[in-house]
């Protein structure tokens, strides 16, 4: 029976019963050692009655062993498999040893982590029992912290026990946790009975009230009472004294067995035996031990009563002696346990140590391809270490690093990078050195450093690997905005293709060069280029399935920015990256997919899937994807008048891009900053922040149109007066926009060209504005335009002509949620005499970002499971949004979610055909 804890206990009660009532919940117990944490989860596993129990506790020993806690949690619901996602169920079996291991996409274990507890909840409600957290083996926590953060609407109730100050999976997770204190005087003094009061009283001031160190202690009350009245006493390392004082009272032999037993990853009375007969230790001796209270024998195992005893008696060994048990346990494990086998070979080993390397190196590659990265970067490194040759030393630990680096521990794979290189001089190491420590820059940041190395690693690599080497060279340089040297190293990977290359090659140097062209040459040529890319990708399965590929392909549209050309690889790019589950590839699948939904109608849309590339990017530690969608989020904010929003992002951006190098993406918060002042009428601002734009623009040597601020340039001088400038500006820009030949560019800079027009000769430049329009996908440019139009046909006293253009400027406005602007085109629609409707708010904007994601995958024909793996949520947790999403729309079924999506598709698609557009054709919405 517990003593105290009626808070803790309170706490537990509400966690389990929300789950047996529908819902998540989720608590972590975190206190010091012997605090009472086990006892607790003991609590809440007799107080889960009607509830399915899933249990694991880690361990210290096991902590090499890649997803045994996850096994060991999971195995009650491993006959459901069959019923999650097969990409998910493979990633799971392999990582579980359940099938031949396939190496996985980092997070994809946890994906099916989540899949399988919401599964398994179908049944009825669960209770997920973790004790020892911090002991859990890095990919089961991974896994585990993965799966918890996303439970919400199924009935899950999730306790964790952590001691605290370790690292553990609770590290940020945000998920709650209480702190479990001591007990109160008068509790110890319960727990202690019949000791007398004043012992229970001087015992509860040396422990704090720590359960496990009133009770060892307590055996020893007389001893503790000579000591000087107030004297500080360390509980943990107090209490592992008396366990070894305890283990001191035996003879050798059960000295001897009870550091087998310690040095043991396992309680196993058959492994146990085996190892002590190669080192004439008698087991039996076990018996004293348990007298002792050390520990406690059951059929066919023993096991330590607490985990500091075992911690306590293995640390007080001489090394010798542990080395010597680790050599003996090695031999007893069985073929199966290889991966134990060799981590005790390891810990065997004094010095060099081939044989142990050689066991531990084939443990890394095992965990490798079960996806366990973290313990795949550990086996690798150790078994560098243990390496006599100097070359292999190197490549075990290029290897850790490698690993490393696929398991997010970035500052550890920069090291280890650094310690290969200078342990090498073979010349293919060099090389394989090189290339991830320069794609690791281009992630992490600095990402002029990446293109640095790269491109130098280029030099000796084949011409196949040397041009994805450049390639990735151009994405670090478009990150940095360096347009010049974009274009150099471009060119110079288009040089190398050879005649024979694959499409995947051929792929890529053409889709650097167009990029580059774009940014800082031919932009007429670059666009060729890129369509020459897509192309290839069009004619190629192989290359449209290449995760690695995957952001080259999100890329083409955006640079075309037309109608049609190219936009089928978004969807593609996306639907490859969510069906494996890459959710390290996904942040920056999103960020160019919500970068082209800013470029069209489908604004909400690019607000939800900008604000899950965020999250992603900040769970997975991708910071140049992170700056991405801050700094292409804050642009749309400012579009919509999301003033206080727009610029928290402006500042978490410009700061990150300090320190990564991303100077295009501080262009784009320039431009953030710009767009939000010109919206909310403060010109004279609009033009600072602009005119920093422009100047970095051409600091970058960037030239291309569609990144100049000009036109809102040309828009804002106008509004202060400054004709004479703005008439200048734009010749300059249509120039440009003429040179590229695009007609999202053209169509900005005939818009410009409108504004200063003299007041005969405006209308034809916006007139042909608009038909560039037609040929592209962003309806808030045509509004603008058509705004602009009105605007001046208003002045020019063509009322009737600019109600037609206003109307439709305001329709699109209002269907975009881009209040500013609604503001701006509702006053020139009251000037020009129309009696103005009250404005129409059943839109799509009073969901939030996962509510409209979850909406249009739905609509979009995914089933609830579909959409559940799509967005890496459970199908409870989708239906909880789902009636939501019914609420705030005022629908019932999917068929009526289908329809109000539809609507609001047909009415953004009516106001941008435009009343004056006579007819003109729009470009489908797929809203």
């Amino acid at each position: 029976m517990l003593v105290g804890r009626e808070r803790e206990l309170a706490d537990i009660e509400r966690v389990l019963e929300r789950a047996r009532s529908g819902e998540s919940a989720t608590l972590a117990l975190v206190g010091e050692p012997g605090i009472g944490k086990t006892a607790l989860l003991d609590y809440a596993a007799g107080r889960a009655s009607g509830m399915q129990l899933l249990r694991a506790r880690g361990v210290e020993s096991e902590a090499q062993i890649p997803f045994a806690s996850l096994l060991e949690l999971l195995r009650p619901a491993l006959g459901l498999l069959d019923r999650i996602p097969e990409p998910q169920a493979v990633a799971l079996e392999s990582a579980l040893a359940l099938r031949p291991a396939r190496a996985q996409e980092r997070f994809a274990v946890g994906a099916a982590t989540l899949s399988l507890l919401a599964t398994y909840a179908e049944q009825g409600p669960v209770a997920v029992l973790v004790d020892d957290a911090h002991w859990l083996d890095g990919p089961s926590a991974e896994a585990l912290r993965f799966a918890v953060r996303r439970l919400v609407a199924d009935p899950i109730a999730v306790l964790v026990a952590v001691r605290e100050d370790e690292p553990s999976l609770l590290d940020g997770s945000d998920l709650p946790a209480i702190r479990i204190g001591g007990l109160s005087r008068e509790e110890a003094a319960s727990l202690l009975n019949p000791l007398p009061p004043d012992a229970a009283a001087r015992l509860h001031d040396a422990t704090a009230g720590n359960p496990l160190g009133l009770l060892e202690l307590g055996r020893d009350a007389d001893e503790l009472a000579l000591a000087p009245g107030g004297a500080p006493v360390l509980v943990s390392a107090r209490i592992s004294r008396e366990f070894l004082r305890r283990m001191g009272d035996l003879d050798e032999a059960g000295r001897r067995a009870l550091l087998l037993l310690a040095t043991s990853d396992s309680g196993d009375l058959v492994l146990l035996e085996r190892a002590s007969s190669s080192l004439g230790v008698e087991l039996s001796a076990l018996s004293a031990a348990e007298r002792t209270g050390l520990v406690s024998v059951g059929p066919g195992s023993v096991e330590f009563r607490h985990p500091l005893a075992r911690s306590a008696i293995y640390a007080g060994a001489r090394p010798e002696e542990r080395r010597a048990m680790h050599r003996a346990l090695a031999s007893a494990l069985p073929d199966r346990d290889i991966d134990r086998r060799a981590w005790h070979l390891a810990s065997a080993a004094a010095g060099v140590d081939e044989q142990a390397s050689a066991a531990l190196e084939q443990a890394g590659t095992r965990a490798r391809d079960r996806s366990a990265y973290a313990t795949a970067a550990l086996a690798f490194e150790r078994a560098g270490r243990l390496a006599s040759d100097g070359e292999r030393h190197a490549r075990l630990v290029f290897a850790a690093a490698e690993q490393s680096w696929h398991a997010g521990s970035v500052p550890r794979a920069v090291a280890l990078l650094d310690e290969a290189r200078t342990s090498t001089g073979e010349p293919s190491t060099v090389l394989d050195i090189d290339e991830l420590a320069g794609h690791i820059a281009t992630r992490q940041g600095p990402v002029m450093r990446g293109h640095a190395i790269l491109t130098a690693a280029a030099e000796h690599a084949d011409p196949e690997r040397a041009i994805a080497m450049l390639a990735e060279a151009t994405g670090a340089c478009f990150y940095a905005g360096n347009a010049i040297e974009m274009l150099v190293v471009a060119e110079r990977a288009s040089s190398l293709v050879p005649n024979d290359a694959a499409a995947r090659t051929r792929f890529l140097a053409s889709i650097a060069l167009g990029m580059a062209r774009i940014a800082g040459g031919d932009a007429a040529a670059g666009t060729e280029a890129i369509q020459a890319a897509v192309a290839i990708a069009g004619a190629s399965p192989e290359v449209r399935d290449d995760l690695q590929l995957v952001p080259w392909l999100a890329i083409a549209p955006i640079f075309l920015r037309e109608a049609a050309t190219g936009r089928a690889l978004l969807d593609r790019a996306l639907e490859v990256t969510r069906e494996r589950s890459a959710i390290g590839a996904l942040p920056l699948v999103l960020d160019l997919i919500a970068l082209d939904h800013a470029t069209t109608d489908r604004w909400a849309v690019a607000e939800a899937t900008y604000q899950e590339a965020i999250s992603l990017a900040r769970e997975t530690g991708q910071q140049t994807d992170l700056v991405f969608g801050l700094s292409g989020l804050a642009r749309l904010q400012a579009r919509r008048g999301h003033e206080a929003e727009c610029r928290a992002n402006v500042a978490e951006a410009l700061q990150t891009c300090d320190r990564l190098g991303t100077r295009l993406h501080e262009v784009w918060a320039l431009e953030a900053l710009g767009m939000l002042e010109l919206g909310l009428g403060e010109a004279e601002r609009a033009v600072e922040h602009l005119t920093r734009q422009q100047r970095l623009v051409s600091a970058l040597g960037i030239t291309d149109p569609d990144v100049s601020p000009a036109p809102e340039l040309i828009d804002a001088y106008c509004r202060l007066g400054r004709v004479q400038e703005a008439r200048g500006l734009a010749d300059e820009f249509s120039a440009a926009a003429e040179a590229k030949g695009q007609p999202w560019s053209i169509a900005r800079a005939l818009r410009g060209q409108g504004l200063v027009a003299s007041d005969n000769r405006f209308a034809a430049s916006f007139e042909q504005a608009l038909e560039r329009h037609t040929n592209t996908p962003d309806a808030f440019e045509e509004a603008r335009t058509q705004l602009a139009y009105g605007e001046r046909l208003r002045r020019s006293r063509n009322r009737k002509l600019a109600r037609e253009h206003l109307r439709s400027a305001l329709e699109t406005f209002e269907l975009l949620d881009a209040r500013p602007w609604i503001d701006r085109a509702r006053a020139e629609l009251a000037a020009s005499g129309e009696s103005l409707r009250r404005r129409d708010t059943s839109t799509l904007d009073g969901l939030t970002p996962q509510e409209l994601q979850i909406a249009m995958l739905l609509a979009g024909g995914k089933t609830t499971r579909e959409a559940a793996a799509a967005l890496f949520l459970s199908p409870k947790t989708i239906e909880y949004h789902l009636r939501h999403v019914y609420l705030k729309l005022d629908i019932h079924s999917r068929d009526e979610l289908t329809r109000a999506l539809a609507r609001q598709a047909q009415a953004l698609n009516a106001a941008s055909a435009g009343q004056a557009a006579g007819g003109r054709n729009r470009v489908d919405s797929n809203v």
